[in-house]
């Protein structure tokens, strides 16, 4: 390998000895390798062990799909959606419930298309069980032109680059028109799902074709190429629904600034300073971006107003975070971060909730989370007060230091941004 592709991770396989009778689709399976070690998919060690030079080609591509298959489901990282046949009505009507009470509409209804007929899987109310793949009704359009149809009901395709699966449906509750912000985070979540979805058809797919003795090579090269463009597009799409999700989230919370991608931020400078390792600051950025998750699910009324909460308002927003925790149960990939968020409230003297965790039992990311919400809450604007200045902000914080917060990580926040 040539010295100057070490470093690059788009060119990192390209004609390389680990190629395979040097043709072109042999190549752009090569890059794509690239690319998952570019976005940190992959370690090199791994995609040399995929791409590793076998005589027996159909052999040697068979093992290169089951390296693939065990990346999309090593510890889940990648799955997003995974349950059996009898648990998927129960899966879809959760994510029904939830899509509902974070847009505030009057229902929501999805569908999965089988043999040209869209059947529902999952709602929140009675509604029509299924529809025909034609012209002749909004949720067939947007399932045949792949983009959302503003009608009577909003229809937002569930489709990916390879295929169209279903249609995600939501009714009004009123005549008041959705937030531009919450459509962008269900087409996010279509896409997501329809990804996902249209994956693990394909692993099941290559499964077959692995044990079958008569499967040819194209047959096999195909099936590859469509599994790593798949694998490609589902951590994108990952990335940007965590995105999406959070700016709905800093958008019913009435935030003037993206308060969520701003505690994510100050939750990487921190590990950074704290010397954490890649893996961990990731998840802990993610968790820094969905930390109040479950404001989605609550009326945007209770964060528009400057006057006291009812004793019933404040007891759902103090409980919010258990109603975003149960929304990140059904989506597999976010699982590692739930723990962070879950005890975000605990405090380091152990009085917080929701276990009264103490000290060092505190998951580390939830105390970092905890020190990156609060600094930047208090620094910027809300509707009821005027930012605080920085280093009020912060000798406020460094007081309460091993009663609230960890001190260690108040230690790292005050080099960060000082």
């Amino acid at each position: 390998m040539k010295k100057e592709e070490k470093n690059n991770g788009v060119s990192l396989f390209s004609q390389s000895e680990y190629l395979i009778d040097k043709d072109p689709i042999e190549e752009i399976f090569a890059l794509n390798l690239g690319d998952f070690v570019a976005e940190n998919l992959i370690s090199e060690d791994l995609a040399r062990k995929i791409g590793a030079n076998v005589k027996d080609k159909k052999l040697g591509i068979i093992n290169q799909l089951k390296e693939l298959i065990s990346i999309y489901s090593m510890q889940n990282t990648l799955c997003v959606l995974s349950f059996e046949g009898s648990e998927k009505q129960l899966i879809f009507t959760s994510i029904a419930h939830s899509v509902m009470q974070m847009l505030e509409v009057g229902a929501c209804h999805i569908y999965l298309e089988k043999d040209g007929v869209l059947e529902l899987v999952g709602t929140t109310s009675s509604c029509q069980d299924k529809y025909l793949v034609d012209e002749n009704s909004p949720v067939g359009r947007a399932f045949i032109s792949g983009e959302s149809v503003f009608e009577d009901v909003v229809a937002v395709p569930m489709h990916c680059n390879i295929s169209s699966i279903g249609v995600i449906v939501l009714e009004k509750s009123s005549d008041k028109e959705i937030n531009e912000e919450y459509i962008e985070l269900v087409e996010s979540i279509a896409v997501l799902f329809a990804t996902s979805i249209t994956l693990q058809k394909n692993i099941d797919e290559a499964n077959k074709f692995i044990k079958d003795e008569h499967s040819t090579v194209s047959d096999l090269q195909h099936m590859r190429a469509e599994l790593t463009a798949l694998i490609g597009d589902l951590c994108d799409y990952q990335q940007n629904f965590v995105e999406n999700l959070a700016n709905a989230v800093d958008t019913k919370g009435g935030y003037k600034v993206s308060h969520s991608q701003n505690t994510a931020n100050l939750a990487r400078k921190i590990c950074k300073q704290l010397g954490l390792n890649e893996k961990t600051t990731d998840l802990i950025y993610y968790a820094g971006l969905l930390q109040n998750i479950g404001k989605i699910a609550l009326p945007e009324k209770m964060f528009s107003t400057t006057g006291k909460l009812s004793p019933e308002e404040l007891k759902q927003i103090q409980g919010h975070a258990n109603v975003g925790v149960h929304f990140l149960m059904n989506i597999n990939f976010l699982s590692e971060v739930v723990p962070y968020i879950t005890y975000q409230k605990e405090r380091y003297d152990g009085s917080g909730e929701p276990e009264g965790l103490k000290g060092q039992s505190i998951p580390f990311g939830s105390r970092i989370i905890a020190v990156a919400d609060a600094y930047c809450a208090m620094t910027s604007d809300r509707p009821y007060r005027s930012a605080m200045p920085v280093d009020k902000a912060l000798d406020i914080m460094k007081l309460e230091a091993s009663v609230k917060w960890d001190p260690v990580v108040i230690n790292a926040l005050e080099k960060v941004v000082r």
